[in-house]
């Protein structure tokens, strides 16, 4: 384990990339001793930082659940991170691209918590009672360390990479669709640029939630009511630019749109 002023120097690194628009070497090529466990105190501290500073925490993100994630990355495990409200757009925001690194989109669908979930032993028919409802959502990804050889050590230090969401759509109770074959159409401009199937996130998108409230157990958190949790991509990262438009075709589900200025 990282010395706890280790562990400080990183966020103070990472917020001040973040601030500046930035990227830092690889921690894993600084720290090769860094593990886990490790990049989980990383974005902790950057978490009790936002807190501190008056921003307000109102769920998490699930990153590298499905196999089109893993094989972009080179990682091969889920991650979590957080997300504050002012990371959260509505549907058809305009959005300032510079306030974000390495600006990519995702495809996801967003579980609204009506009820708490505590693990350890947390089931998919615990997720879906627990739901409120689900929405269509487009993950903006911002990535604060280098891209080139990351592990899973650097991206959840980079608080899984999170830049914002943007959430639109029509909210549908879990139980009112089969959420395995929700299916998504993404375009950069007006074209197609990616497709996928929500089942491609570990068999079913509410196992990513399931994973989500077990893996915070075992650090002493759980999910709470009135949450949003980002159940993960079922598409490859798509990269965007200043002056994109993305829209986002979920079907029955409806769309989300959002322009880059």
């Amino acid at each position: 384990m990282l010395s706890q002023d280790t562990i400080t120097a990183i966020a103070d690194e990472l917020a001040e990339a973040e601030k500046s628009r930035s990227t830092v070497p690889l921690l894993t090529a600084r720290y090769p001793e860094m593990t886990i466990e490790d990049s989980y105190a990383v974005q902790n501290e950057w978490r009790r930082r936002g807190i501190a500073a008056g921003r307000r925490p109102v769920g998490r993100k699930i990153g590298l659940t499905s196999k089109v994630m893993q094989a972009a990355t080179g990682i091969t495990e889920p991650d979590y991170g957080a997300i504050f409200s002012d990371m959260v757009y509505e549907n058809g925001s305009v959005i300032d691209h510079s306030r974000f690194s390495n600006v990519r989109i995702e495809v996801e669908l967003a579980f609204v918590l009506g009820k708490d979930l505590h693990g350890p032993d947390v089931t998919v028919f615990d997720v879906m009672d627990a739901t409120d409802y689900v929405i269509p959502a487009l993950e903006i990804l911002s990535s604060r360390i280098e891209m080139d050889g990351r592990t899973i050590v650097d991206t959840i230090s980079d608080n899984a990479a999170m830049g914002a969401m943007v959430y639109g759509g029509t909210p549908t109770k879990p139980h009112d669709v089969d959420l395995r074959w929700v299916s998504a159409l993404l375009y950069r401009n007006e074209t197609i640029e990616e497709s996928g199937v929500a089942a491609a996130v570990l068999n079913h998108p509410a196992v990513g939630v399931a994973w989500l409230a077990n893996k915070l157990a075992q650090h002493g958190d759980s999910l709470q009511a009135g949450e949003i949790i980002l159940a993960g991509s079922f598409t490859r990262p798509m990269w965007v630019s200043a002056g994109d438009t993305v829209l986002c075709d979920y079907g029955e589900m409806g769309t989300v749109t959002c322009r880059f200025n």
